[in-house]
């Protein structure tokens, strides 16, 4: 063989390996591609939530939320002297007490670990959770908040009783409004031995 037969065959051998690899190369390139256009046909363009015409509820309702949390604090700082009154003692404490209610024992004792190394009074989740135990009756789980209010109202004020909670926050009455109110109870029961 000479050096053009031999530089011939060299030719072809490199062209027949280049049309290999394209083969493989083109045959999932193009099913990509298929797949990538019935994909973006498919989903048409994003829309823009501003367009849409509703209003974007979720960030109205995180902001109203978060206006709230801060009034409630605002409000217990007011309304509590000392470190009760602090905003970190204010949120780990509900939390606690809430806990406590919910017999949600080893979360609670690991928020008061917590609650005792911010300095926070220890005394005020006992009172706020005496305060809670007394509303008992008032606290209903299908009214949504009805827990957290009261928790709130108890650590604003351990010492509220149930009567002056009762005028603040009348329940709904259950009757069609044809039958007389129940009277008021004149004072607490003597106590028996």
């Amino acid at each position: 063989m000479g050096r053009n037969q031999i530089g011939e065959f060299m030719r072809q051998r490199v062209l027949q390996g280049r049309f290999v690899v394209l083969r493989y190369l083109v045959a999932p390139g193009v099913a990509l591609m298929l797949g990538l256009g019935g994909a973006l046909a498919q989903s048409g363009a994003p829309a823009n939530p501003d367009q849409s015409g509703k209003p974007a509820t979720g960030a109205a309702d995180a902001a109203r939320d978060n206006q709230r949390k801060t009034d409630e604090f605002a409000e217990a700082a007011q309304a509590i002297n000392g470190p009760a009154g602090n905003p970190e003692c204010v949120w780990l404490g509900r939390r606690v007490v809430r806990l406590m209610w919910r017999d949600d024992l080893d979360t609670a004792f690991r928020h008061l670990d917590l609650y005792d190394r911010f300095g926070c009074p220890g005394g005020h989740v006992q009172a706020a959770f005496r305060c809670l135990t007394r509303f008992g009756a008032q606290i209903d789980d299908k009214v949504p908040k009805s827990l957290d209010d009261r928790v709130h109202a108890c650590w604003i004020n351990p010492n509220a009783q149930p009567q002056a909670a009762a005028n603040v926050t009348p329940a709904p009455s259950a009757t069609a409004g044809s039958a007389a109110p129940a009277p008021a109870a004149a004072g607490p029961a003597p106590a028996t031995k």
